[in-house]
């Protein structure tokens, strides 16, 4: 390709900047789409050509026309969302486009819940137990086969944004009534009780070239509506079920049909049974600074990979993955009733990073010894919890 590889970033939230700074550090063109919201965030502007901006991505056939419009006077060789909310959104583009990468079809395996369970069960590979929203007989049914308590999901959330535990059958009849055409948006499904993991994973030419298998000290669902540290870690090579993790990781990204990019992906292993289930995976990096404890522990940046593989791609090339380390990570993130926590009482030589950001206290901790770390966050998290802590009604959606 004679002329730069120009890459258009969609993106509904502020990150990413490692992802543009390393696509512009490798010689590309690249444009920036946001909305005119996040205007004033501290993009990366060095490694801006140019920005757009949209009122709101939710008209997705205004994005559409206006990413049309500006294709009559710019070549983009790739579109690359940011977020999970903008998967969807970048493979429209693709397809109208015309421009390599993941189409809508995929897209919706790493976005809708109920589609990467259909997909994963068509595959023989374990997940809870589910039924649509849809067919009320088939509902009942499920209710009377699949013992509760069980989980009310929307479809195309991210995380544990909109999910509602129900206690029993009356509880579910009385918010599909006030769903109303909503309803088919969600899923009900399993609730299975365990231990949490997630693995963050770089693939290039449909081989998992790297995955990093992390677990969590509570369930994401518990912090997210009955607060807390949220705090996870990553678990060495080999330990205990760390293979067993990593082999299912692998199944469900074939599954998935993921040809190139990264993905994050959580796992359940069942206190009840002790059996592995899959309960979803997204095309993109891991939120809440997971993509930093990653870096920690690895020496790897996903942003930066992510970016590597994509202009490697768009210019005919082979990607090669980086050396990494194999030390020990954890993160410790929690809402903050400080605008500007002093985190200085956590002085120990492992803490790697600390968050800057308005009520919001962060580390990330870094050390060869798996041990070292468990005495650490086991130290951390109550003080963390005493001294910063604050607590919030959960949000239904990310977007209001």
């Amino acid at each position: 390709m004679s002329r730069p590889v120009s890459i258009l970033v969609v993106a509904s939230f502020f990150k990413g900047n490692r992802f543009l700074e390393t696509c512009h550090r490798l010689g590309c063109q690249v444009y920036l789409l946001t909305k005119l919201s996040l205007k004033d965030e501290p993009w990366a502007r060095e490694a801006i050509t140019d920005t757009f901006y949209m009122p709101e991505f939710t008209k997705r056939e205004d994005v559409l026309n206006a990413v049309s419009y500006l294709a009559r006077t710019h070549v983009f060789d790739r579109i690359i969302p940011m977020d999970d909310y903008d998967v969807e959104l970048a493979a429209s583009l693709r397809e109208h486009l015309r421009i390599p990468g993941m189409g809508d079809t995929t897209a919706r395996y790493f976005r809708d819940k109920l589609a990467m369970r259909v997909q994963a069960r068509d595959e023989k590979i374990l997940c809870p137990r589910f039924e649509h929203v849809l067919n009320y007989d088939k509902l009942r049914h499920f209710m009377e086969t699949v013992p509760g308590p069980w989980f009310l999901k929307p479809r195309s959330e991210a995380g544990s944004i909109g999910i509602k535990k129900i206690e029993h059958p009356q509880e579910l009849w009385d918010l599909i009534h006030q769903l109303g055409d909503e309803q088919s948006h969600k899923l009900l499904e399993e609730y299975v009780p365990g231990q949490v993991y997630h693995v963050d994973s770089i693939i290039w030419d449909r081989q998992v070239l790297f995955s990093q298998v992390s677990r969590y000290v509570r369930p994401p669902f518990d912090i997210w509506n009955y607060g807390g540290v949220f705090c996870t870690r990553t678990l060495p090579h080999g330990y205990e079920e760390e293979p067993q993790i990593e082999q299912m990781n692998g199944r469900v990204i074939k599954a998935m049909g993921l040809v190139r990019g990264v993905t994050h992906a959580e796992f359940i292993r069942s206190a009840k049974d002790g059996n592995i289930y899959f309960l979803e995976i997204a095309a993109r990096v891991g939120g809440a600074s997971i993509d930093v404890m990653v870096e920690a522990a690895t020496g790897l940046n996903m942003w930066e990979e992510w970016a590597r593989l994509e202009v490697a791609y768009a210019r005919g090339e082979e990607y090669h993955l980086p050396q990494q380390r194999h030390d020990n990570g954890a993160l410790l993130v929690s809402l903050s009733r400080q605008a500007a926590p002093d985190t200085s009482q956590f002085n120990d030589p492992e803490v790697w990073w600390r968050m800057t950001k308005d009520h919001h206290v962060g580390l990330v901790l870094q050390s060869p010894s798996f041990e070292r770390l468990s005495y650490l966050i086991d130290d951390y998290i109550p003080r963390m919890q005493r001294d910063f802590m604050a607590i919030e009604p959960p949000a239904t959606s990310a977007l209001t």
